[in-house]
């Protein structure tokens, strides 16, 4: 989980930075509920619910960052199992290829 946490971690200061960057109100909302949805998907958490009651392009960010968020944690737990499931008979690692050589 430490590669999702620090490509959550740097999407979320990414999209701080564009939040500074921005001028228009509804934009540096927009930028501020993605890396909301971000920290959300971190902590398994949703806040969904309290986006609906504003603005419908800040709720569409929101979800985004939050959807991705999951997404990266799904893909590293499925990542981490692959890994872990490719052993040969004699306990070795053996590459994706299955040649027999260990990684």
């Amino acid at each position: 989980m430490a590669y999702t946490n620090t490509s959550i971690t740097a999407r979320i200061v990414w999209c701080r930075r564009q939040s500074m960057e921005s001028w228009e109100l509804l934009e540096i909302a927009g930028w501020r509920a993605e890396a909301e949805g971000l920290k959300d998907a971190l902590l398994h958490r949703d806040h969904t619910t309290v986006y609906q009651q504003g603005p419908p392009s800040v709720l569409v960010r929101y979800v985004t960052g939050l959807q991705d968020g999951r997404a990266l944690i799904r893909t590293e737990a499925v990542k981490k199992r692959a890994t872990s499931a490719v052993w040969n008979a004699s306990g070795e690692a053996v590459n994706h290829r299955g040649s027999g050589e260990p990684i």
